[in-house]
């Protein structure tokens, strides 16, 4: 087909080639450039052919069995199991405390008999006397000095094996010396109380045993209402920590203090991030006593219906070791902290999807994403390659 020179078609050939050109390399450059808030669940299930930090992040369905697994682990950290259940013990003498020595002697007293500070004793000699002794006060070899005694270790004693230490040695010098000793300052058996209490203090221990909330009804309570305050208890390197509403329902947890545990209140000291084709993208704090995934889904507004994936929820993890199975736990690997990155693949279109979600708890640090659904994405696409073709016409209108 030929054209004459001043044919308006032949100028308008040429332009609607030029429109076809911009048509197709912005349809190409939309391919590439839709945007969006995150992976897809395709591109997630895949995570283990990419690498975070060199380790391979293991990608496991939420089913049962893995909810009973992560929710036995879970119960295996209450302070019942972790620190187990100890007695009372008499109370053992330890640096800094500080002793009140009181020694009697028979009549005739021999080494006492004019230490008595009550005249009317000391003008009877047959009345036993005693002794007028400054208290004292453990030094850090652990040691004290009492007169005719001397140096006297005792560090690691019960004061009634001080007591009869004392009277040994005055044997054959004093006449049927007595002893006895008490502890009138303890500062070596103590426990710390400190955080979102009214008082934080040191509290002593005595052979009676006090327990957890004794500890924390000599700090005059928490500050905070009880359902959003968890307790951390450390001791000997370990640490441990329980919704104190938990602790008071269950007397197992409120267990024997030791000397030198560390009870810290804290208020809502948890939270999870949401991502996502959620309603609310956000950090959201939650109480120590626990937030199932049916819960948090419904603080952040639940899943946006224009674009969520049902089959597309994850929960992004840094979990123990002994929360997952044997074999994963075998072969995968591990971040510095000795934690196996792990992403737990929901998936919502199965009928009991809810009743999981309700199972399924929710732990600090937690990454909720819930991704694209495909044809969200293909519609992005058709929407972009439309505006792109209208506006290609508009351009080709312009040049005629």
């Amino acid at each position: 087909m030929t054209f004459a020179l001043n044919d308006p078609r032949r100028r308008t050939a040429p332009s609607w080639r030029t429109a076809n050109a911009l048509l197709l390399a912005t349809a190409l450059t939309a391919c590439s450039s839709l945007g969006g808030v995150g992976p897809s669940a395709h591109a997630i299930k895949n995570t283990r052919s990419t690498s975070y930090a060199s380790a391979d992040i293991q990608v496991v369905d939420l089913d049962d069995q893995v909810i009973q697994r992560t929710t036995a682990y879970s119960q295996s950290q209450r302070f019942g199991d972790v620190f187990g259940q100890s007695s009372p013990v008499d109370t053992v003498i330890g640096s800094g405390d500080v002793l009140d020595v009181a020694i009697w002697e028979a009549p005739p007293a021999v080494l006492f008999g004019t230490t008595s500070v009550d005249s009317r004793l000391a003008a009877n000699p047959m009345m036993a006397q005693s002794a007028s002794i400054p208290q004292q006060m453990v030094g850090e070899e652990g040691t004290i000095t009492l007169p005719f005694v001397g140096a006297l270790q005792v560090r690691g004693l019960t004061p009634q094996q001080v007591g009869r230490e004392i009277v040994r040695r005055l044997a054959g010098r004093a006449h049927s010396p007595q002893a006895v000793v008490r502890v009138v300052q303890n500062d070596s058996r103590a426990v710390t109380v400190l955080g979102e209490v009214v008082s934080n203090r040191r509290m002593p221990l005595t052979p009676r045993g006090e327990r957890l909330l004794d500890a924390l009804a000599a700090a005059s309570g928490p500050r905070q209402p009880v359902g959003k305050t968890t307790i951390q208890l450390a001791r000997s390197g370990r640490t441990a920590s329980m919704p104190l509403d938990t602790i008071i329902r269950d007397p197992a947890q409120n267990i024997v203090l030791r000397p030198g545990d560390v009870v810290t209140a804290l208020f809502q000291p948890y939270s999870f991030t949401a991502l996502g084709a959620v309603t609310q993208n956000a950090e959201v704090p939650f109480e120590g006593g626990g937030l199932s995934l049916a819960q948090a889904l419904g603080r952040i507004g639940g899943l946006r219906d224009d674009r969520a994936d049902i089959r597309g929820v994850f929960i992004f993890r840094l979990e123990d070791p002994d929360a997952v199975s044997p074999q994963l736990a075998q072969t995968a690997k591990r971040t510095a902290d000795n934690r196996i990155p792990v992403v737990y693949r929901f998936n919502m279109s199965q009928g009991t999807a809810f009743f999981a979600a309700q199972n399924f708890q929710v732990h600090n640090h937690d990454v909720i994403y819930v991704s694209n659904a495909p044809l969200v994405d293909l519609q992005k696409f058709l929407n972009t390659l439309s505006s792109a073709a209208f506006s290609v016409i508009g351009i080709g209108n312009a040049i005629k």
